[in-house]
């Protein structure tokens, strides 16, 4: 059975090149120009038509899609747990985060290549929503398979060693993914296990996950830094500036 897609973006010539691709693999797909329209697109959608994912541009003609995003998620509608993926520029990094801060499940900066675009919905789809995904007990980004009720994080298959302070440090991140946490925030949500009482333990702590879950920690891809705010943890693992 096909997915639905909704296009939001006032690129035409983009909306056709990703259109026909997606419908070659298996997605049907419908294009509003503007905020107004896809929202309303979105939220009138038959029943047994809702739309499977969002692919969201970041420029529109009556907003942008960091307003098109708060929209969707503000609604009080079943259509506002849709899956969204946002098309940025290459370098907004800013954007990027706020984004995923609203709400946006991954994005993609401009010019991508179509079999990425294909990847990254793809990957998204796959993923737990609302009460499936609390009732997993796992959250799923990419390599990373965090086990909250066995207390299990697994790299591509293979368990990784963790303390307990580091594995409730990483899955309070996660359950947080997209949002910009301080140091401050993260020492709150893990107050039951024991760590020591200045938020600069923070860093130590995060500086050991990275050496267990990233490719390179010095070039980290999952826990990003926001300088002078804290940490977010990405759902995807597209460089952002640090």
């Amino acid at each position: 059975m096909s997915q639905r897609l909704l296009m939001i973006g006032d690129d035409q010539r983009l909306a056709e090149m990703v259109a026909v691709y997606l419908r070659q693999n298996g997605f049907e797909v419908e294009h509003a120009t503007t905020i107004d329209a896809g929202v309303g697109q979105l939220l009138s959608a038959p029943t047994g038509r809702e739309f499977s994912i969002v692919l969201l541009d970041l420029m529109l003609p009556d907003g942008n899609g960091l307003d098109a995003c708060r929209r969707i998620r503000s609604q009080s509608h079943a259509a506002s747990n849709v899956p969204i993926v946002m098309l940025t520029a290459k370098g907004d990094a800013m954007d990027r985060i706020i984004g995923l801060e609203l709400g946006a499940d991954d994005y993609l900066a401009k010019p991508f290549e179509p079999r990425e675009l294909l990847a990254r919905l793809r990957a998204v789809l796959r993923r737990p929503r609302g009460s499936e995904a609390a009732s997993s007990g796992v959250l799923r980004f990419g390599r990373l398979d965090i086990d909250r009720d066995a207390r299990v994080l697994r790299l591509d298959g293979r368990e990784v060693a963790l303390t307990a302070y580091q594995f409730d440090l990483l899955v309070a991140m996660a359950e947080r993914s997209g949002r910009v946490l301080s140091r401050e925030q993260l020492l709150d949500a893990v107050k039951g296990a024991a760590l020591e009482a200045f938020d600069r333990s923070i860093d130590v702590h995060v500086g050991r996950l990275r050496a267990a879950i990233e490719d390179d920690p010095k070039q980290p891809k999952r826990i990003l830094t926001v300088r002078g705010v804290g940490y977010v943890f990405a759902r995807s693992q597209d460089t952002a500036a640090q």
